[in-house]
């Protein structure tokens, strides 16, 4: 059941995000675009497919170590196109203003997202400015949307999973959380951990050039690697199994978890991609992402099963299996 009011783990990716969005939101705006909740929409126009994605950025500091707020806006735009196959054709970008913000923190993150874009061979079309009152938001917010065509032959949903296929992930998982929380120096801790924030669009059509017939991607932000595995296990109906033993982690990234109680597995992501490819084609696939500077620790990390469909489970280091489900409130502080 829906809670009364709009809490703020509603908004952190975990269950309450989900059941937001299929409790109150589905039942309002249901069509079967919409319903499948992949990262990109789907649209067919005179046999083009087109791909389709929107997504606001709030995240607290504006600046962090290996981003800001602007590469953060593009980078997370483009990833959510790619995560279903999509080439980028142009980019939206909304900026609300608090009064008073300052010009020169306003230049540096146009200079970033001007950069970002341009790593991504993408530009930004069109966009709006509006500017509220003091205290009315923190700063800045952003908002982006991105238009991008989807190639013949490539059908990459989150309902395709398959039994069979193999997982493999890019790289370690929960450097941009991390890295965000030691930037805020809230905790009186520092550290060297960057943000993973990077555009994946160029990596996924490497990807895709070497195995068109990748079932399922998507890159693992808000609610981190268990939330969105959990997800694909239940839009394809199938179960998964994933290796703890596989899955990399930086001690320092590590290191905060175990001092401030966070799961790594429930740890924001913005340049990680999970991809189920078919068994025969997934050494290919590995090695292509290898060769590439946003895939070098890539990695195999689990398969798809015929049982335990709609869960995950995760092999730990001890030989054992947890259970991995979306958190049902939300990891402090959030980040974004």
């Amino acid at each position: 059941m829906m809670e009364k009011n709009i809490l703020l783990a509603h908004g952190a990716g975990g269950r309450l995000s989900h059941d937001i969005v299929t409790e109150l939101f589905l039942p309002f705006l249901k069509n079967e675009i919409l319903s499948p909740l992949d990262d990109s929409a789907v649209l067919t126009v005179e046999k083009t497919r087109l791909a389709l994605t929107t997504d606001s950025y709030v995240v607290k500091p504006l600046f962090f170590p290996g981003g800001d707020i602007g590469r953060l806006s593009i980078c997370g735009t483009i990833n959510d196109l790619a995560m279903v196959g999509a080439k980028p054709l142009g980019i939206s970008a909304a900026f609300i203003l608090e009064e008073g913000f300052s010009v020169e923190a306003l230049e540096k993150i146009l200079s970033s997202t001007k950069n970002a874009a341009m790593e991504a061979d993408v530009m930004v079309v069109t966009g709006d400015t509006k500017v509220v009152e003091r205290g009315a938001v923190e700063g800045l917010f952003i908002t982006t949307s991105g238009v991008g065509i989807i190639p013949e032959g490539v059908d990459v949903k989150s309902s395709h999973a398959t039994p069979g296929d193999v997982i493999i992930i890019n790289g370690p998982i929960g450097d941009h959380e991390i890295g965000i929380l030691l930037a805020r120096g809230e905790f009186s801790l520092k550290g060297q951990i960057k943000s993973d924030c990077a555009p994946l669009g160029k990596l996924v059509q490497k990807m895709l050039k070497a195995c068109p017939t990748i079932h399922a991607m998507r890159d693992p932000t808000r609610g981190g690697i268990g939330t969105v595995l959990w997800e694909i296990a239940n839009a394809s109906d199938v179960g998964i199994m994933v290796d703890e033993e596989e899955i990399m982690i930086h001690e320092e990234v590590r290191g905060v978890c175990d001092l401030l109680g966070f799961d790594p597995y429930y740890l924001a992501n913005e340049g990680k991609l999970v991809a189920f490819v078919p068994r025969e084609d997934a050494e290919r696939v590995l090695g292509i992402m290898r060769a590439d500077p946003l895939g070098r620790d890539s990695a195999i990390i689990g398969k798809v099963v015929d049982q335990n469909r709609r869960k995950v489970l995760l092999k730990t280091h001890i030989g054992g299996h947890r259970l991995l489900e979306p958190l049902s409130s939300v990891q402090f502080p959030r980040i974004c």
